[in-house]
């Protein structure tokens, strides 16, 4: 059983709808693990309701499981019928108080008898939109949630009144499955699985996250070791073809042009494949602060952490982990594990700052640019710019994923690259964050901040204390 950590947003909204008193359809979804059951039975525990279980048995085999756990839920004899209509008057008229009705997995239904939005719309239409039911649909298929469910499409289009994607925890809150862990190694936990709660709860603290991922991703026994390959097999209709697409991009190629050439995808189609690898949240599509969205300023890279793990690491080797050896595996992973880590930890970062400081940048992400010095062109990169036009403040940072940090050192050359920075460049004001694991020497200024990691610690802390 996933522990249940955090997801106070998440039940406030669904408290707040069930209080309503009235008709409520609501629509919740999100990637698979990301805890989306959980929420669901912490949320009806203790009220009286249905949590029903779709499954692939077809429209017939749920309808007389859906029909027995009405029964149940009323403490009387099932109905003669196994017409979903029929069902669910049946309920809604046996029901006291407030009926409330949880079909979670829904896609399953879908994807077996492509009828039952249209049936569920003539349900909500015809009986349960003048009643205080309260309806929850759930699912993991993203795609198909907003194809069947949420799509200008779908026969339920404009019916729901409420809906909500369940994301990824936040580091701050994952550090939560790992009380009493070292920060270094929650950061370095979460580099590899992201905020998703089933993926957190099978890593332990008390082991490195090497030898974590050594056995949970690594090794054919491991919890995790299919994840991958089975997410793209449930979601996408060309698995191998976004498979070639995310090797590429775990290989390093971050534009379009390169991931085409580098997966053998003609160019005039990567968009789309990128595009639905985004909405999936497994790549991200981000530019330079400041430079606008436009294409040749784009850039991708793997936004899922256990998809950059496995396309970076173990894709690779993928021969020797079928054949239970993780020997080459694991040492590619002891030698690029700081570099990994080190990516991860600027976003962390980000996300760290834009907590901390809430609304003070509103556009906060990398920047990179170009010099020429000697006539030579020059690539310049910073990992954290954020801007704020209404007070003309932009924020420049550093983050170092290292120990002994120069911080005067890092601070002179970011300074030097910050003239760099085409943002009003007149009367604006600068302000520059460092992070690292530990300093050597720790600048300070009125316009300086340093963050390590038991400064990370205690701005955890700080908000846990503040959500108490």
């Amino acid at each position: 059983m996933v522990r249940f950590i955090d997801r106070d947003v998440e039940m406030a909204f669904l408290e707040e709808r069930y209080a309503s008193d009235r008709f409520e359809f609501l629509v919740l979804y999100g990637r698979r693990r990301v805890g989306k059951t959980e929420l669901l039975r912490q949320f009806v525990e203790g009220r009286p309701h249905v949590y029903f279980l779709a499954d692939k048995g077809g429209t017939g085999r749920n309808a007389l499981r859906l029909r027995r756990e009405m029964a149940e839920a009323l403490g009387r004899p099932e109905v003669a019928t196994e017409e979903m209509d029929e069902l669910f008057t049946w309920f809604v008229d046996e029901a006291k108080g407030r009926p409330l009705i949880v079909i979670d997995e829904f896609p399953y239904l879908v994807e077996k008898d492509d009828s039952i939005p249209s049936v569920l719309q003539r349900i909500i239409d015809q009986t349960l939109s003048t009643t205080r039911t309260m309806l929850v649909l759930c699912g993991s298929s993203e795609g198909m949630m907003e194809r069947t469910v949420l799509g200008a499409r779908s026969p339920l289009y404009g019916r729901r009144t409420g809906h909500w994607k369940v994301l990824p925890m936040t580091f701050a809150d994952a550090c939560g499955f790992f009380p009493g862990t070292p920060v270094e190694r929650c950061i370095e936990h979460y580099s590899v699985l992201g905020g998703v709660p089933h993926y957190l709860q099978r890593f332990s603290g008390d082991a490195s996250t090497v030898e974590n991922a050594e056995r949970e991703i690594m090794s054919r026994t491991g919890s995790l070791y299919e994840e991958v390959d089975f997410l793209l097999r449930e979601e996408l209709r060309e698995p191998d073809v976004y498979k070639a697409i995310l090797e590429s991009i775990g290989a390093g190629k971050a534009r379009a042009g390169e991931i085409a050439d580098a997966s053998r995808v003609p160019v005039h189609d990567i968009d789309k494949y990128l595009k639905t690898l985004a909405r999936l949240g497994v790549v991200e599509r981000f530019c330079s602060v400041s430079k606008g969205l436009k294409s040749w300023h784009t850039r991708y890279r793997l936004a899922d952490p256990l998809f950059r793990f496995w396309f970076t690491f173990c894709e690779v080797h993928k021969s020797d982990l079928e054949l239970g050896q993780t020997a080459r595996c694991r040492k590619a992973v002891v030698e690029g594990f700081p570099s990994f880590v080190g990516q991860a930890f600027e976003p962390m970062c980000r996300a760290l700052i834009a907590g901390e400081f809430p609304g003070r940048w509103p556009e906060l992400g990398p920047w990179w640019g170009a010099t020429r010095e000697n006539g030579e062109r020059v690539e310049l990169e910073i990992d954290m710019v954020g801007l704020n036009g209404s007070t003309g403040e932009v924020l420049l940072g550093e983050c170092k994923w290292s120990r002994d940090v120069d911080g005067e050192r890092v601070l002179s050359d970011l300074r030097a690259k910050a003239a760099h920075v085409d943002w009003m460049s007149k009367d604006r004001r600068e302000v520059y964050i460092l992070f690292g694991r530990s300093f050597k020497k720790r600048p300070s200024g009125k316009d300086v901040m340093t963050f390590d990691i038991e400064d990370i610690r205690a701005m955890i802390e700080g908000r846990d204390s503040a959500k108490d």
